[in-house]
C-alpha cells in the first residue's frame, strides 16, 4: 500500500522547495510576463502547476475521474504563491494509494516548473539552483 509517509516524501519535499523558490524568485511586478504572445504568464504558469496537483492526485493517485476545469488563475505573487503551497499540501495529506499517480504528478510538476525557470532567465533572473 502506498502512503505519502514513506520514503517518497523526499521527492515532494524538494519539488515543493525549489517550485517555491521559483515562484519567489519573479518580482511581483513581473507575473503577467509572458515569453511570448499567446502562452500563459507567469502567474499562470504556476497556477497551472497548482491546479494540476489538485487533477493530477485525484485522477491519478485516488483513480477518482475528476473534469478538468481549473479556477480562474491567481494573477498577485502573493495569491500565486498561497496557491501552490495549498496545492502541496494537499499532495502532502492525499490519501492515494497510487505511487505511479505520485510520480506522474511529481513528473507534470518538474516540466512546468522547467519552463518557469526560463520564465526567469528572460527576465535576467538567474533561476535558483536546483535541489534533488
Amino acid at each position: 500500500m502506498f502512503i505519502m509517509k514513506n520514503a517518497l516524501l523526499p521527492t515532494l519535499e524538494n519539488a515543493r522547495k525549489y517550485t517555491l523558490e521559483v515562484a519567489e524568485a519573479m518580482p511581483a511586478e513581473q507575473y503577467h510576463f509572458k515569453p511570448a504572445n499567446g502562452i500563459w504568464s507567469f502567474a499562470e504558469l504556476l497556477h497551472h502547476i497548482g491546479y494540476g496537483i489538485f487533477w493530477w492526485e485525484e485522477n491519478f493517485m485516488r483513480q477518482q475521474e475528476g473534469e478538468w476545469a481549473p479556477p480562474a488563475a491567481t494573477t498577485t505573487k502573493k495569491a500565486t504563491i498561497a496557491y501552490l503551497k495549498q496545492a502541496f499540501d494537499h499532495l502532502e495529506n492525499s490519501p492515494g494509494e497510487n505511487e505511479q499517480g505520485f510520480h506522474a504528478t511529481i513528473d507534470h510538476i518538474t516540466h512546468h516548473r522547467g519552463q518557469a525557470t526560463i520564465y526567469l532567465r528572460c527576465q535576467g533572473i538567474e533561476p535558483p539552483t536546483y535541489i534533488y
